[in-house]
């Protein structure tokens, strides 16, 4: 990390053939180097980082107050991020507009829903970010530009957002877009009755419609990420923009299947479990957008039905759950298929239910070495410090993935703990391991009784290699249970499980990996468990709740960085899930796909910029 006084440097620059300015690789380095130089040069008593009102008003935050923000917010930004052209996709150009693109959505049998109020996987806000705007969006150097909002300005304090709404701006059904369906989102995503997303607004105190197109949001504390998360349209999901007139005309059930946005493309047609079609929207607000004619989105289950389907050209573009690393070696010498692959920002891991009876935790809250006198404390950690999680990702990975001992992923940069690896009670520990399974009563895992790992189809093969590496370091028999992607997520929900193998993506900020997962009101926590016989789903811990709350509001890098780090080393120490790895984001579609580079961000599918050749 760069701590050192702004650079004054200059990038060289190259002309090609066609008269066009280009700076070759060293000087884009160079450039690089010289931002996070200046991004790191701030008071850290301000609580707006050193920006002026004047850096943050407008209709796109510049890049240099974007990197500034995400310094002092300390999601720093590696020079892959920071210059795209460092690490170019193989897209091909020349593509034209109009055609119809064909879509596999890989892991899953159906979308279950698209409504952002009720979204909970990537998978389905990866489509939703087609259909719906938000009032921002960001880019992919994740620049924060206005979407809905076409421009705003900061108080100096940083606590009151002004933001001039977009007009002229219609829903698919003819609506009119104005303030009050932004005031009518906001009050629907501050409802945790109605919406799962309303902590991502938590720390608004006040909503104000100050006419028809301009609103204002008073915060209770400075928000670094207040608009490149909580108003961001994906990811975030809470201030993306729904239809009154939809909901009130389709119903919640029918709106989560064929929504009503003012996004790029418009839902025509979409049964559970079969294809999303969508359609260009006509009267979309920008004219250059979207590409396509149409778009068919066919959910995939099965590692083989998406190999030859692609293989078969039956499809052209696969999204969804993570690419399975077995076929991405066969797809990259694939003649007709392009495959590219970027850090990912996620993680997954195995979660134990504490309620089985032979694995029961009851109170998370004891100090670790009295949590390790516990029986079913002894066996989630044993479990856990089985895990060779560099033979997993060689074995079930094919070598795509990182070590995983938290939620906080090396795509936060700043964050990321890079000692967990070698300090974390998880870390990699055979002989430990194995003494703590006799310690608890199950020496060489006699009289341990079987357990089933949940997994998707598409994880099947991930699953068994898990299986494997428990048999041979602890004796215990493990049954890979593979399950449809929605039926396997509510038994999860439900905490009706013994072990899953599963996790996140999308997560560009702390919050996502500390608050959506690792509190005990996290909304991934066993939100349909019986609460009566389970007062928490898989993990409850009650100063890793403090940390969590604490670091979504704290101003000061250092000391959020402090706090991150701190409730990051709780979960893995006390076992909230056995972590397994971070994955990487692969990208596969036909040759005659073109992926510009600012439709290629991690975790997302900017499918109104994509074309064919």
């Amino acid at each position: 990390m760069w701590r050192v006084m702004p650079s004054t440097y200059h990038p060289k620059t190259k002309h090609n053939t066609s008269g066009e300015t280009k700076m070759d690789e060293k000087d884009l380095l160079k450039r690089a180097k010289a931002e996070l130089c200046d991004a790191y040069d701030y008071d850290q008593r301000d609580p707006m980082f050193g920006l002026t009102k004047e850096d943050l008003r407008g209709n796109q935050i510049s890049r240099r107050s974007t990197i500034r923000l995400l310094a002092a917010g300390g999601a720093a930004l590696g020079l892959s991020q920071l210059l795209p052209g460092l690490r170019a996709t193989a897209a091909m150009a020349g593509g034209h507009s109009g055609g119809e693109l064909k879509c596999a959505w890989a892991g899953v049998g159906e979308i279950t829903t698209l409504d952002p109020a009720q979204i909970g996987q990537v998978l389905q806000f990866q489509i939703a970010s087609n259909i719906y705007s938000g009032l921002m969006h960001i880019d992919n150097t994740l620049v924060a530009k206005g979407d809905l909002a076409e421009s705003w300005e900061v108080s100096e304090n940083g606590l009151e957002y002004i933001i001039k709404l977009r007009e002229g701006v219609t829903f698919h059904n003819g609506d009119a877009f104005n303030a009050d369906d932004v005031e009518f989102t906001f009050n629907r995503s501050s409802d945790p009755d109605k919406s799962r997303h309303s902590r991502v607004i938590a720390n608004v105190a006040e909503f104000q419609k100050l006419n028809d197109f301009e609103v204002k949001f008073i915060l209770k504390q400075p928000q670094a990420s207040f608009l490149t998360k909580a108003l961001e349209r994906a990811s975030g999901r809470a201030m993306t923009i729904v239809s009154r007139g939809g909901l009130e005309t389709l119903g919640l059930a029918q709106y989560g299947i064929t929504p009503i946005g003012t996004g790029p493309y418009q839902v025509v047609s979409h049964t559970l479990g079969q294809a999303v079609e969508l359609e260009k929207f006509g009267d979309y607000y920008d004219p250059d957008r979207p590409k396509l004619d149409k778009i068919s989105i066919q959910p995939v289950d099965g590692v083989e039905p998406l190999a030859a389907a692609l293989e078969a050209g039956d499809i052209q573009y696969v999204g969804g759950n993570p690419f399975p690393a077995q076929l991405i070696d066969r797809m990259d010498a694939n003649p007709d298929l392009m495959v590219d692959v970027k850090p990912g920002p996620g993680f997954q891991s195995i979660w134990i239910n504490p309620w089985h009876e032979a694995m029961t935790v009851t109170d998370f809250n004891k100090p670790l070495e009295e949590l390790k006198t516990e029986k079913g404390f002894m066996v989630r950690l044993a479990i856990a410090k089985a895990l060779d999680r560099d033979l997993f990702i060689k074995q079930g990975l094919f070598g795509y993935g990182v070590p995983a001992l938290g939620t906080i992923n090396p795509a936060m940069g700043f964050f990321f703990d890079e000692e967990l690896a070698s300090t974390s009670a998880q870390a990699y520990d055979p002989e430990g391991a194995k003494a703590l399974m006799a310690e608890a009563g199950y020496p060489d895992g006699k009289g341990f009784p079987e357990l089933k790992l949940q997994t998707t189809p598409n994880t099947k093969r991930a699953g068994q290699v898990v299986a494997n590496i428990l048999k041979v370091t602890l004796g215990i028999s493990v049954i890979v249970d593979p399950k449809d992607f929605s039926i396997g997520i509510e038994e999860f929900n439900k905490m009706e499980i013994d072990l899953r193998l599963g996790g996140s993506g999308g997560d560009y900020d702390p919050d996502d990996g500390l608050v959506d997962w690792m509190q005990t009101s996290s909304k991934f926590n066993g939100p349909a468990r019986d609460t009566s016989t389970k007062p928490f789903g898989f993990w409850s811990e009650d100063e890793a709740d403090s940390l969590a709350k604490e670091q979504s509001t704290t101003a000061d890098p250092e000391l959020r960085r402090e706090l991150v780090q701190r409730a990051n080393a709780i979960t893995s120490n006390k076992v909230a899930c056995a972590f397994l790895y971070h994955p990487v984001d692969v990208l596969v579609h036909s040759k005659s796909v073109i992926v510009p580079e600012d439709a290629r961000i991690p975790g997302l599918h900017e499918l109104d910029r994509i074309s064919l050749a």
